[in-house]
């Protein structure tokens, strides 16, 4: 079941209708959560109801750990820590890099090393449950948090079907202590959780899933595209996969919003970022602070010294590589990440003794590199196989060089010339433009480029206004549902049965 079927459209309002009912009218929390939980467990269950197992596996082994770890010695607790990661790694380690695992080892022994081979499906979420249900435990054997005994709560903190299947990844201290309050019928709080889920459907349905038209048709065979056709992919699928998992993470805190819970906010203008931390500070926050606090500064951040700091940069987004998914393209996609923070950090420390506040139009350049680092990246990370993302980078490798060769022309050969020269290229580009609008028409094409306008407009405005549904609530009635018409009118017109499933639905 996802966000954007008739399906979910209709599961949700019979959730929380029911949620409200218990908690204004019988006013019991405990049967409210138990509802949640049935909720939740139905709502994974839609997707291939076996795999309701693995993830009520997770739950009992991570909960039971926290009961076994309350108020042991230190050699216990690491004990039961131990099992609680092997028992839930060991099992995302078969679904997801098992596959990978055997692939690689053939490669390295030519063949000779034969290892059995299962054939299975990738469990929806199950990157994400996995470390929300690992944080409790690491939290609980660090003593930051008690360990709670009562399964139904701990079950539905891992459970909770908002951010159940591709987050935001919660912790324990601020979302668990959450379902043990009833959350009552708040007209307010509703209206600015509808107005954020609505926002998150926009930027899939109407960004998302229509700059999907062009990514797909161009990665499906880069071979036959220009360089020019691959740049604007990469630049389509930057603003596709941002508008597809941050519109995600819009509805599913929106959607916690409206039944009184809230969840951490998992993006924060990232394409404004004016480094690449910058950017992984405003990029998928949950997982980015998750790694920080679990794996970075564990193996000792920037504690001990400048080279072990590199080291556990790299190691960090290695692993974040891996986590997006099993293959080698997104390992090399990490560990790009990994180096341009590394680079990074060498410069500033460089310059640190001669810089200066940077202007406007210093901060600007500052924001353009650090696009064009993530777009490459991203490079990486949408095409299907390594070899095929080096072939895109030396298509588009050779654009600068075609552009000083038309500059020294120009002199001599006037623009006219220089246009004539390249005038293949333009017919491309022409014919790539057709391509891309046809599938949907003029309209939607249009419709499209005003979403992304409006994506970079709403993060602009959003800069300055920490909680912006709540800010659109205050405006006038007539300005305020002028809005509301006009995100509806391009819902209806933009909604496809065949739409794209989420991109993180994957991972």
């Amino acid at each position: 079941m996802s966000f954007h079927s008739l399906s979910f459209l209709l599961f949700f309002p019979i959730v929380a209708a029911g949620y409200f009912c218990i908690t204004m009218r019988l006013k019991s929390a405990p049967l409210a959560r138990l509802f949640l939980l049935a909720g939740s467990l139905f709502f994974y269950g839609c997707w291939k109801p076996a795999y309701l197992a693995l993830i009520v596996f997770s739950v009992v082994v991570t909960w039971v750990s926290g009961l076994l770890m309350e108020g042991r010695k230190p050699a216990r607790k690491r004990l039961v820590l131990a099992g609680s990661l092997a028992l839930n790694l060991g099992l995302l380690f078969f679904f997801k890099y098992y596959g990978f695992f055997t692939e690689t080892l053939s490669r390295i022994f030519a063949g000779s090393l034969a290892l059995p081979s299962f054939d299975v499906l990738l469990p929806v979420g199950i990157s994400f449950y996995t470390f929300q249900a690992l944080g409790y435990s690491i939290d609980v054997y660090r003593g930051q948090v008690r360990a709670e005994r009562d399964f139904v709560t701990y079950a539905l903190f891992v459970t909770f079907f908002p951010q159940l299947v591709a987050g935001p990844i919660e912790r324990t201290g601020t979302l668990l202590p959450q379902f043990k309050v009833n959350h009552g019928f708040d007209y307010e709080r509703v209206s600015a959780g509808l107005r954020l889920a609505a926002w998150g459907m926009f930027k899939k349905v109407v960004v998302a899933d229509r700059l999907a038209v062009y990514v797909n048709a161009v990665y499906g065979a880069p071979a036959s595209y220009p360089a020019a056709a691959l740049a604007l992919a990469a630049f389509f699928f930057a603003f596709q996969i941002y508008g597809d998992f941050s519109g995600y993470s819009d509805i599913a805190i929106g959607a916690a919003r409206i039944l009184g819970f809230n969840l951490m906010s998992n993006f924060r203008q990232p394409y404004f970022a004016s480094s690449i931390s910058d950017f992984w500070r405003r990029w998928h926050i949950s997982l980015s602070t998750w790694f920080k606090d679990y794996l970075y500064i564990p193996l000792g951040g920037s504690r001990k010294g400048p080279w072990r700091q590199k080291a556990n940069l790299m190691i960090t987004f290695l692993l974040s590589g891996l986590w997006h998914g099993a293959a080698w393209h997104f390992v090399i996609w990490g560990a790009l990440h990994g180096l341009f923070q590394i680079a990074e950090r060498s410069a500033a420390g460089i310059k640190r003794s001669a810089a200066k506040a940077p202007c406007a139009l210093r901060k600007a350049a500052r924001v353009c590199v650090t696009f064009a680092l993530v777009c490459i990246a991203w490079i990486f990370f949408r095409a299907s196989s390594r070899n095929e993302a080096f072939l895109i980078l030396r298509k588009l490798a050779a654009i600068p060089f075609k552009a000083a060769s038309a500059l020294r022309e120009f002199p001599a050969q006037g623009l006219i010339g220089v246009l004539r020269k390249e005038k293949q290229i333009l017919f491309q580009l022409g014919t790539d433009a057709v391509n891309f609008i046809q599938p949907f028409g003029y309209f939607h094409f249009w419709l499209s480029c005003a979403g992304l306008v409006l994506l970079l407009l709403h993060d602009l405005w959003a800069r300055s206004v920490p909680d912006l549904p709540s800010a659109v609530g205050r405006k006038p009635p007539p300005l305020r549902w002028a809005g509301y018409y006009a995100l509806s009118f391009a819902l209806l017109l933009s909604w496809n049965k065949s739409s794209a499933e989420f991109i993180y639905f994957t991972f």
